[in-house]
């Protein structure tokens, strides 16, 4: 995938159509590998809680008491609500989520129950990271990490070159603005050297 701007010599997203892959309103969409990693990793959790819930109803009479049934209809109603969140989530976010570069801001929408809308401008930027965990290097996703003054924000699952392109487009923005602030070496005066 492609970016148009200084990385590959197009113009850049707001001088015009907007990027390749991009939809009408100029933002991007994810991988749809995405959900697959959502649902390992929520999985991986999930069983997380499974095992704590088998070694509370396994040994959790001699500690709890009189509580052991509440504490195990808890858990298994915890359970039952984290088994939906985990089958609903990954197509809700997959179609929630959004992300735009334009020449002076990166723009991402994202969520599941609540929507977070994250407006980073450029030249508030300090360094731009990219990341892989386990689960998307085998998957061949990375995320983008933009860290500010203020915080940091994330472009997540992205595939590997598009994630490289990302952060690229990011720095080579970053580095234009910086050359445009930066005030014109002063001439020297005729004579100047003289006195």
């Amino acid at each position: 995938m492609s970016f148009p701007g200084p990385v590959n010599g197009q113009a850049p997203a707001d001088e015009g159509s907007p990027e390749p892959g991009a939809g009408t309103d100029g933002y991007r969409r994810l991988n749809r590998k995405c959900m697959l990693s959502m649902y390992i990793d929520y999985a991986m959790w999930y069983a997380v809680l499974l095992a704590a819930y088998i070694l509370t109803k396994t040994y959790g009479e001699g500690f709890l008491g009189p509580y052991s049934d509440p504490v195990g209809y808890g858990f298994r109603v915890v359970l039952g609500i984290a088994l939906v969140y985990i089958a609903a989530a990954p197509p809700v976010f997959y179609a929630r989520y959004r992300y735009r570069i334009t020449e002076d801001r990166v723009d991402v929408r994202c969520g599941v129950l609540f929507i977070r809308h994250t407006l980073v401008p450029i030249e508030r930027v300090h360094q731009v990271e990219i990341t892989r965990g386990p689960i998307n290097n085998i998957l061949g996703l990375a995320d983008v990490t933009i860290t500010t003054a203020g915080g940091e924000a994330e472009i997540r699952y992205l595939e590997i070159d598009e994630a490289e392109t990302v952060a690229d487009r990011l720095n080579n923005l970053i580095g234009r603005m910086l050359r445009e602030r930066m005030p014109a070496a002063p001439t020297p005066r005729p004579g100047a050297a003289d006195e």
